[in-house]
């Protein structure tokens, strides 16, 4: 089974890149921590992830799209 990944890069907006939330990074870290968005996971000592398809479903629940 693979799993497709993404970073906070991909997920956050910055002044110079859009992502696929309107949200900076540290708003992201702030859902982790208060338990209202996905927790990632660390594949390397510097590397965390996020599973894609958990990205995915979190997006469609809070649009109110029917999985």
């Amino acid at each position: 089974m693979q799993t497709k990944v993404i970073r906070i890069a991909d997920i956050a907006t910055t002044p110079t890149k859009p992502g696929m939330l309107p949200v900076s990074p540290a708003t992201i870290w702030r859902w982790v921590r208060d338990g209202k968005f996905p927790k990632p996971f660390n594949i390397g000592a510097r590397t965390t992830v996020w599973d894609y398809d958990e990205i995915q479903t979190y997006i469609a629940r809070q649009a109110g799209t029917p999985l």
